[in-house]
């Protein structure tokens, strides 16, 4: 009898870990998808989603959701972003039937050199203070994408997130974590405890979370506009507090700031057209992956299999060489993005994956002539904005200035100091970036707005939803809620060559006959805890006129429609 219960028992464990009761979909699939005719809000906390739902309704237009739900975001979620970081976004708009780029990411103090690492005996840019501190480009990132295309007025945006900022929003358990863990390193500097532990301790899941500060730097804005940030009081506080911390920033540095509107790249995969920003970040690395694994029958291999996890990980090792040595600002060096993204490269590159064994180490190619929120947003008059938002290591800098209510990102960190690195700081310069939003178009129409956040996991987590639902067939929810591979090299997420073959991380649900496969064939496979990523998506659907929307269940998302 106790054997018998024994197995029972058994067995209930077995089946909830491997399968869920559902009716239709993967047995991993958390959810179903969102569906909704008039427009849709996926973003990784639920009360900037409704924040972005309200803006829609009041007849604001994707642009003016996007950007409320990003600022509400820098309340509810500043484990992750913030005014203080940069952001990218990829925007399609209706009326031109075109897609737009938006860079804004911030720039290198001018008056830091790299002669000051030298002589202070650096070898790598502090991860926190003063001195990893670039100029942040959201807010000028808001404005551009707001004068180009909004509808609103910018006060009417900025609107909710002035309420729940005064009246406090209940502190999810994610967050919570998060802000406890940021306490220990961050707390040493000036504004950080005041800000973010007001009552001497972090907040605790549940308890009502205020921000004063940060609703009168969203008055400011209302009412003063962008030049308040980069021109008037903001900046003069921001550059006062920094230069008292032992950094560099000036108001030259801020009254030069601009952000970039760029033409996306692409590649097709399987006859869909995958867009990402070509560099200072990461994106084309996904475009590279994408050409090579098309080179393969990847939906006869099956997902989930050693033959496709391997493949997988030898063209993420073969690309992200390339990704360590050669993505910059394009504003200091010739990088042949077009040559990268060739056919003919690819086929080069492929030449490098052994199928039966795990590469130690993989050289660059020769050119020719580490939280983050990621949010998305479409309307009723068929705009989608794809868009990515970060302060770097989590809070970021710690970097709290006087009365603002926000954290300066630590984006400088990733800045090489070897003076013939691309990516090597220089004054004035933009940093190697990790974040990246994507968007895919299917003959010349909308398709697919997504992105997974999480440092150097982001490309591989773009080709990971781009091959699960081309290749083997997933919906929209199941692509983001199948387990995920990550690897990683030997220096990321800064760069370096890999010369131990790195270690491969797989999520629960792979099987461990592949692991054991993997292992015989020399990948160093284990795993992680919260390092896959986070994923938000919404889909048009041109045959019925409907969007559907996705988000991830490893985070607070919400995706929804109306």
């Amino acid at each position: 009898m106790k054997k018998q219960s024994l197995l029972l028992s058994l067995l209930l464990f077995a089946t909830t870990l491997f399968s869920q009761d559902r009716i239709t979909g993967h047995k991993f699939a958390t959810r179903s998808e969102v569906i909704a005719q008039n427009g849709m809000v996926a973003t990784s906390q639920p009360l900037a989603t409704q924040v972005g739902l309200d803006i829609l309704k009041k007849g604001g237009n994707a642009i003016d959701a996007a950007i409320a739900a990003n600022a509400m975001l820098g309340l509810v979620e500043p484990t992750g972003n913030g005014m203080g970081g940069d952001l990218f976004a990829i925007i399609w708009d209706a009326k031109t039937q075109k897609l737009y780029g938006l860079n804004a990411s911030g720039r290198s103090p001018y008056d830091l050199s790299l002669d000051y690492f030298k002589k202070n005996n650096y070898d790598k840019i502090p991860s926190h203070g003063a001195l990893p501190v670039s100029v942040p480009g959201c807010v000028d990132g808001w404005f551009e994408m707001h004068n180009k295309f909004g509808k609103l007025k910018m006060s009417e945006n900025f609107e909710p997130v002035i309420k729940y900022a005064e009246s406090g929003f209940p502190v999810s358990e994610l967050i919570a974590y998060y802000i406890n863990k940021s306490v220990p390193l961050l707390s040493k500097y000036p504004g950080f405890s005041e800000t973010y532990t007001p009552n001497g301790k972090a907040p605790k899941k549940g308890e009502i979370f205020k921000n004063p500060r940060l609703a009168n730097t969203f008055k400011i804005l209302s009412e003063k506009g962008r030049d308040a940030f980069y021109k008037g009081e903001i900046a003069e506080t921001i550059v006062k507090y920094t230069k008292e911390q032992g950094g560099f920033l000036s108001m030259r540095d801020f009254q030069d700031h601009t952000s970039t509107w760029v033409d996306p790249v692409s590649v097709n995969y399987r006859g869909y057209d995958v867009w990402e920003l070509p560099p200072n970040g990461q994106g084309i690395a996904a475009l590279q992956m994408l050409n090579i694994l098309e080179q393969y029958d990847i939906a006869s291999m099956g997902f989930g299999s050693t033959e496709y996890i391997h493949t997988f990980v030898e063209t993420k090792k073969v690309v992200y060489e390339d990704r360590a040595k050669y993505y910059a600002d394009m504003d200091f060096n010739k990088i042949p993005v077009e040559w990268l993204l060739s056919d003919k490269y690819a086929k080069e590159r492929n030449m490098l994956i052994n199928p039966k064994e795990a590469n130690r180490a993989v050289p660059a190619g020769v050119l020719e002539n580490g939280e983050t929120i990621y949010m998305t947003v479409a309307d009723q008059w068929g705009n989608m904005v794809s868009l990515i938002q970060s302060n770097y290591r989590g809070m970021g800098s710690g970097m709290t200035p006087d009365d603002l209510g926000f954290i300066l990102q630590d984006r400088g960190e990733l800045f090489s100091l070897d003076k013939d690195h691309f990516n090597v700081y220089e004054p004035h310069k933009r940093p190697f970036h990790t974040i990246i939003p994507c968007f895919v178009t299917k003959d010349k129409k909308p398709f697919l707005s997504f992105g997974v956040m999480g440092g150097g996991m982001q490309p591989q987590g773009h080709v990971q939803i781009v091959v699960n639902m081309i290749d083997f067939g997933m919906n929209l929810q199941e692509a983001g809620d199948a387990p995920r591979i990550q690897h990683f090299g030997s220096s990321e997420p800064t760069g370096g060559i890999m010369s131990d073959g790195g270690r491969v991380v797989l999520e629960t649900g792979i099987d461990y006959q592949v692991i054991r496969e993997l292992m015989q064939m020399k990948h160093k496979v284990g795993f992680d805890l919260g390092g896959y990523g986070g994923y938000q998506a919404i889909m048009w659907d041109d045959k019925n006129k409907v969007y559907f929307g996705a988000s991830e269940s490893r985070k607070d998302g919400q995706a929804a429609g109306y």
